[in-house]
């Protein structure tokens, strides 16, 4: 017979589940995260924004860049300064000009207007293929190696690449062309003197280069 007094205190670990022990809540952390917890647990613990995987910010400039006498790019030499651009043109210039003259002269008159036009007109042909040819080159006329700088892509220093070459030179010497020289010779150039940080004139935006020198 059965002396079990059902009145008496529930032995351990027998009877009745106890009510007074819950099972274990998921709580922050529980799953890595903060599922079943505090939603603004984590939120100052790490800015996923503060990191950048690259190493800096891709905001930040090169120490030097855009500065005054500083390359476009790390590593590249200074930009190219206004007497030795102009002087260079100038070498160019008279160069393919007195080509074109010698070109004209057993057909035409050169003290005449037509003489002279015409000359111009070889002049400046002849000036485009040798600039887009030399440029394509090593970045350098015979003009920009007496002045000791170079025509550089902006983008990495090197030589200009055919296209590049090409427009820049189109740029610079059609609309002389077609229209007034002088005029648009002096707009072209006053724009690269007011253009920062590259000192880029039309011609050379146009092409995406930039002059620099070629002596540290």
């Amino acid at each position: 017979m059965s002396t079990h007094d059902p009145s008496g205190p529930e032995p351990e670990g027998g009877g009745k589940p106890s009510f007074d022990k819950q099972p274990p809540q998921p709580g922050p952390g529980a799953y890595g995260g903060s599922y079943g917890g505090d939603p603004h647990a984590n939120q100052h613990d790490q800015n996923p924004y503060d990191q950048n995987p690259y190493g800096q910010n891709p905001y930040d400039q090169p120490s030097g860049y855009g500065m005054p006498g500083a390359g476009p790019v790390p590593g590249m030499p200074p930009l190219g300064t206004w007497p030795r651009r102009i002087l260079a043109r100038l070498i160019d210039y008279l160069l393919m000009q007195a080509v074109g003259a010698i070109i004209v002269a057993p057909f035409a008159d050169l003290s005449e207007r037509n003489g002279s036009a015409g000359a111009f007109w070889v002049g400046a042909l002849l000036y485009l293929v040798y600039e887009a040819l030399m440029l394509s080159r090593d970045g350098q006329t015979l003009g920009k190696k007496a002045t000791k700088i170079r025509v550089a892509m902006l983008i990495d220093g090197n030589p200009p690449t055919q296209s590049a070459a090409w427009t820049r030179a189109a740029v610079f010497i059609l609309p002389a062309v077609l229209c007034c020289a002088a005029l648009w010779w002096l707009v072209d150039g006053l724009w690269g003197v007011f253009d920062k940080p590259y000192r880029q004139c039309i011609h050379d935006k146009a092409a995406k280069t930039v002059v620099v020198t070629t002596e540290v």
